[in-house]
């Protein structure tokens, strides 16, 4: 994956009233619903080992248009009002370049 786009990184957790099977089946439905945004190329979740409620999601736009169209998007809005999870921080990368 040699190339530029907008990588999200994003930490969210599953809040403590929440069961653990409801919040997984809904971490794993937005994922597939990220996967087939246009301009997504990547989206997963990776689950922490000692805190089954905490995962990291790894996201690859093709530009900043595609990122916001995710936000925008209704599955994205449906996601943050469920209240089923709480973001705890998010990180926007760019690929490093050889170019100095």
């Amino acid at each position: 994956m040699d190339q530029q786009g907008v990588f999200i990184t994003a930490e969210i957790h599953i809040n403590d009233q929440v069961p653990l099977a409801q919040g997984i089946a809904a971490v794993r439905q937005f994922c597939a619903d990220m996967n087939n945004e246009p301009g997504c190329s990547l989206a997963m979740a990776l689950q922490n080992k000692t805190n089954p409620k905490q995962f990291v999601f790894w996201e690859r736009y093709d530009d900043q248009a595609a990122f916001d169209a995710h936000f925008a998007a209704e599955h994205t809005q449906a996601f943050i009002k469920s209240a089923l999870t709480d973001l705890k921080q998010a990180f926007d990368y760019q690929l490093l370049t050889t170019e100095g």
